[in-house]
């Protein structure tokens, strides 16, 4: 992984980390939200709820779009994806060890067999 794409996946993990910018990707999962919208279950002030956006922003997790007075936030599923990616390549790798462990321990049992 590039030095660019190791930054963008330490924001990426940094955006994933609070449990409220969660629960607000998980609401914006269902489909498009205001501001306001997605500060409603949070126990929040609407600037610490426009500060957390703005880190699921920067981390590639949602887009907005302002039209009028009001800033709409959608999910970018490409940074989800991106997530699924790194996670598939680690556990490639830990499967791959577990096959190659596999295949010595059958070999060793096969030795042990012969006459």
């Amino acid at each position: 992984m590039t030095m660019h794409g190791e930054i963008g996946l330490d924001r990426l993990f940094h955006a994933l980390a609070d449990t409220s910018r969660r629960g607000m990707i998980d609401r914006l999962s269902r489909g498009p939200a205001s501001v306001s919208e997605l500060a409603q279950p949070l126990r929040m002030a609407l600037p610490s709820v426009v500060k957390h956006l703005a880190v699921l922003q920067a981390g590639g997790v949602v887009t907005s779009q302002k039209t009028g007075r009001v800033r709409t936030y959608s999910l970018a599923p490409a940074a989800l994806a991106q997530v699924e990616a790194w996670a598939a390549a680690r556990k490639a790798r830990y499967e791959a060890q577990f096959d190659q462990l596999e295949r010595y321990l059958l070999a060793q049992t096969a030795e042990g067999e012969a006459p």
